[in-house]
């Protein structure tokens, strides 16, 4: 049968040399019984082609049947394809013929096959390098005879170096590999398949083909069309329907038209220019972020394990980490927004001067809120015994006055804390 007669019989529309070279290849293979793997994006399609290899082959008086892997949960997959006896599994109240059973000396059409479970893959090596297969729940090997057409949306060989698709498999069944262009690789075609859409619809609501001017034409011509054949198809039918003129210009043809730049808004970082160096993208901002945030809570654990250690040193870190703050809002020209108390500071001066105590002493930090002009000068007790007994008394307090508690917490024997407390005069 020559090319054209096969476009007649199955209805295909176009002349791309990429739609003529996968269809030759259709043909020739169809004589024969090796396995073919047909490859195309969703909506290309596919069963199509192995419709045609089915109906040129020596198996075209026998059954034919399309299976859809994705469709089928994985739990019950395997009994689908090579049965189940009775008893195998819950609900399972009677044996099941599977597919490759019921369709034995015919053709099974797998498709999406890149989502096959891995134990079903390996039950399918089996059927095709063996034709051997086992009912779920039975013991006993049973044959068939059944030619495989698979198909698939996805690249099988990166699902194979990812582990989700058996390489042996993937050999086994691409003995021929057809590949199905895209409608967007077939642009030529694009005018054709619109026209035939149209009439079909035309005359199945009983309303008059639609035209295209010149505009719209390269407006249908250049769109990207994700959906291959199905979108141009269900776009031909929204027009018929719902389109007021006989004529479709490119402004009207554009409203039925999927808007594609809203299926690839990506986020980007404000601004004119591309994003370079550290920012380059959100995702490098967030990582940047998240080590900051790791780092300053690495020095906090730090400093406070030190001053479990020595708590002497708690009261020159409260001062130190203070005046650091204060330095910084002094450097960045912000030393106005640090709130005073009402005691220090009144709202009646112009200016004001107050002291915070830190390890070098008193220091002064002069305040610009107009209004202010008193200042007073704050003493801290630099004294170690002070700070070790309010840090007993603390750790008390937190443990609800048990010892054991408050000197682990302390870091000190039970023993040291009750001499503690007797040298401190402190009441539990």
């Amino acid at each position: 049968m020559d090319l054209q007669s096969i476009k007649n019989r199955f209805g295909i529309i176009g002349n791309s040399p990429a739609l003529n070279y996968a269809l030759n290849t259709a043909a020739q293979v169809a004589a024969t019984d090796l396995t073919v793997l047909i490859v195309g994006e969703s909506g290309v399609g596919k069963e199509v082609f192995s419709q045609i290899i089915h109906a040129l082959s020596a198996r075209k008086h026998n059954p034919f049947i399309a299976v859809n892997c994705g469709a089928i949960p994985e739990g019950t997959i395997d009994s689908e394809l090579f049965g189940h006896e009775k008893g195998a599994f819950t609900g399972a109240v009677d044996s099941r013929k599977g597919y490759f059973e019921t369709v034995n000396g015919g053709t099974i059409f797998l498709d999406e096959i890149g989502e096959m479970p891995l134990g079903t893959q390996a039950r399918l090596l089996r059927v095709l390098e063996t034709g051997e297969f086992i009912r779920v729940g039975s013991s006993k090997v049973q044959k068939t005879d059944v030619r495989v057409i698979a198909a698939t949306n996805r690249e099988l060989l990166e699902f194979t170096q990812k582990g989700r698709f058996r390489e042996d498999l993937y050999y086994r069944l691409s003995t021929v590999p057809i590949r199905v262009p895209a409608l967007r690789d077939r642009k030529e075609d694009i005018p054709l398949l619109f026209r035939k859409f149209v009439v079909d619809f035309s005359e199945k609501y009983k309303t008059a083909p639609v035209q295209l001017d010149d505009d719209a034409k390269n407006l249908l011509i250049n769109h990207p069309w994700q959906g291959n054949v199905r979108e141009l198809k269900n776009i031909a039918e929204q027009i018929s329907v719902l389109s007021s003129s006989p004529v479709i210009t490119a402004v009207e043809l554009s409203r039925f038209l999927p808007n594609q730049d809203k299926f690839n808004r990506m986020p980007v970082l404000a601004g004119h220019a591309a994003p370079t160096g550290e920012f380059a993208n959100e995702r490098e901002i967030l990582y940047k972020l998240f080590f900051d945030m790791k780092k300053d809570v690495t020095e906090l654990k730090k400093m406070f394990l030190e001053i479990l250690q020595n708590p002497s040193l708690a009261g020159a870190a409260a001062n130190f980490t203070r005046d650091s703050l204060i330095q910084e809002y002094h450097n960045n020209g912000e030393a106005q927004s640090i709130i005073t108390s009402p005691s220090i500071a009144s709202p009646a001066s112009p200016a004001a001067t107050t002291y915070y105590p830190s390890a070098h002493g008193s220091q002064p930090v002069l305040l610009h809120d107009e209004g202010i002009h008193q200042h007073e000068e704050v003493e801290e007790s630099l004294n170690i015994m002070d700070k070790e007994k309010e840090l007993i008394v603390k750790a008390l307090k937190k443990h609800k006055g048990k010892r054991r508690d408050a000197s682990l917490d302390l870091g000190i024997s039970e023993r040291t804390l009750y001499r503690k407390l007797k040298e401190y005069d402190i009441d539990e």
